[in-house]
């Protein structure tokens, strides 16, 4: 039996996964942006700056980590972005049986 880790993807399947982390990514940022321009309208104090920055900080490092596109961690990139809303399963259309099983199943934990 494969570990999740060693699951070969096809050219098709990877194209796929790519176009679902791109939209993902594009979601997220989308929020990320109207949520800033919310936030920065609330500024009256130089604190109130700072707290903003940490909030900033903490978010891109989160995201940065997030979308990791290497193959081998596709299945828990998707289940995450599956949990928090940014994408769904359907989403994966043209992914393997198998692949979508793992990622549904792993939404569920």
């Amino acid at each position: 039996m494969l570990m999740v880790s060693e699951v070969e993807w096809s050219n098709t399947e990877r194209e796929i996964a790519q176009k679902a982390l791109e939209t993902a990514f594009q979601r997220e940022s989308d929020m990320m942006v109207n949520l800033i321009r919310e936030k920065s309208g609330e500024i009256s104090c130089l604190d109130d700056l700072w707290k903003l920055h940490d909030f900033l900080s903490a978010r891109r490092h989160d995201i940065d980590g997030k979308y990791d596109d290497s193959q081998s961690m596709f299945v828990f990139v998707f289940a995450r972005l599956i949990k928090e809303g940014w994408l769904t399963i359907d989403e994966l259309d043209g992914l393997d049986r198998a692949k979508v099983s793992k990622v549904s199943l792993m939404t569920r934990m």
